[in-house]
């Protein structure tokens, strides 16, 4: 085994990470300042309810969440029983009529692709195709491309090794008793890698789709778990998975929007053992959607290039006591990043 996999970086890189997680919210705020206008409109209609805002500037839910949570992590607006309202802030620099008005400062991204795509993605709902294929396909269908699947997983992967590592250690007490891990979508399994690692009595399987499940068989050879960590080959939505007494779905939910994500919660509790450990892990809204801001920001680059957003640990919660689970507490990891347990009843 790659002794690598149980050495814990002594620092956090958030703020080198947050450079690129952060990198489409100016966009999305240039599409809503300059080309909306939303603040001046906010400004002239107070305590206005999300459902009347959606239907004026024609918005769909899930980007609509996820601006509304920016420009509260921002400290541009306030929400209390879903009514929303400007802050100081927003009154004095984000109002066409204030003379103090900075809309002309987003002016050298008001045409940018990213910025024309949010138009897009905050009416239809549906992501643009940033970072995928020519053909138009979205991040998802390009991941179907061998060239393209290889680039995307290896940008994971270099991230994953210190987020695995310090999830593997977070964990401990809770894997010391558990046997068999199912890692789904597990990308290279190298969060598969640092639990196994971390507990020499676990075996486990990750399952990935073609072509991405060649990769994780490469990248689990190199660290020598091949023995004990096998790659199933099949789509996580169509296929059944295997039992197993901890599952694991790590930077997975974050990709989809409400509907999948509930199915694959309920999957999730058909493959787990009677107290048997879900483990989600991800970057983590606040429950009252008002932060933390480099989280909010990471959302609105999900929103462009998936059909997924960053969830609340209440979101989450609420779908897995319908299914049956005993929820454990929200515990913060690395790089903005944590996780939530639940144990299946």
């Amino acid at each position: 085994m790659n002794p690598i996999l149980t050495k814990q970086p002594a620092t956090d890189p958030a703020q080198i990470l947050r450079y690129r997680d952060r990198q489409y919210a100016a966009e999305l705020l240039a599409a809503t300042i300059i080309h909306l206008d939303l603040f001046t409109w906010l400004n002239e209609n107070p305590g206005i309810h999300t459902e009347t805002l959606q239907q004026h500037f024609d918005f769909a839910n899930r980007p609509t969440d996820v601006l509304l949570t920016l420009c509260r992590a921002n400290g541009f607006i306030t929400t209390q029983d879903d009514l929303h309202s400007l802050t100081p802030l927003a009154e004095e620099f984000l109002c066409s009529d204030s003379p103090w008005n900075l809309r002309p400062y987003y002016t050298p991204i008001q045409d940018t692709q990213i910025t024309q795509d949010f138009l897009t993605v905050l009416r239809t709902g549906k992501p643009a195709n940033w970072q995928a294929q020519e053909d138009g396909s979205d991040w998802h269908a390009s991941m179907l491309d061998e060239e393209f699947a290889w680039g995307f997983t290896e940008l994971m992967n270099c991230r994953g090794l210190a987020f695995g590592q310090k999830l593997a250690a977070a964990l401990e007490p809770q894997l010391a008793e558990k046997k068999r891990l199912l890692d789904v979508g597990g990308g290279s399994g190298i969060y598969a890698s640092t639990m196994l690692a971390a507990q020499p009595q676990l075996t486990g399987a990750v399952i990935e789709q073609s072509p991405v499940d060649a990769i994780a068989r490469e990248e689990i050879a190199k660290h020598d778990l091949q023995d004990r960590l096998e790659v199933i080959s099949a789509d996580m939505f169509e296929s059944d998975w295997p039992t197993c007494d901890v599952l694991l779905l790590s930077n997975v939910l974050h990709d989809w929007d409400f509907p999948e994500v509930r199915n694959l919660c309920a999957k999730a509790a058909e493959a787990l053992e009677t107290g048997g450990l879900l483990i989600i892990h991800e970057a983590f809204i606040h429950d009252d959607k008002t932060g933390p801001l480099p989280v909010a920001e990471y959302s609105a680059l999900l929103m462009n290039i998936c059909q997924g957003k960053c969830y609340t640990p209440a979101e989450y919660g609420d779908v897995l006591v319908e299914l049956g689970f005993e929820l454990g507490p929200y515990v913060d990891t690395i790089a903005d990043r944590g996780f939530m347990t639940a144990v299946k009843r």
